[in-house]
């Protein structure tokens, strides 16, 4: 074998190495881009959870508050009913003198 067959042979048997390399590298990184791809539906999804969870949290806190002005109403209520009432107990002393 001639220097030039050699050296033609090595540099073939070279190409040959960087194209498996190549086909390697090129399906782990489709693999990277799939995970990536996976990662990134995650984030949407939980992204969406997020938001619903957040809505969920804002409407609880409205109907806690609605229920509370509801007790507070009811309250009020008694203490208008007791105080009329008195008022009418005063009423009916003060006629009756």
């Amino acid at each position: 074998m001639s220097d030039q067959e050699k050296a033609i042979h090595t540099f073939a048997a070279k190409v040959h190495q960087l194209i498996l390399q190549y086909q390697d590298v090129k399906k782990e990184n489709d693999e990277l881009y799939g995970l990536v791809d996976e990662r990134d539906q995650e984030i949407k999804k939980l992204k969406a959870q997020l938001a619903q969870s957040q809505h969920d949290y804002d409407s609880l806190k409205m109907a806690k508050m609605v229920e509370i002005s509801e007790s507070d109403m009811e309250g009020a209520q008694k203490r208008i009913n007791k105080l009329i009432r008195e008022v009418n107990k005063c009423i009916t002393l003060l006629s009756e003198k």
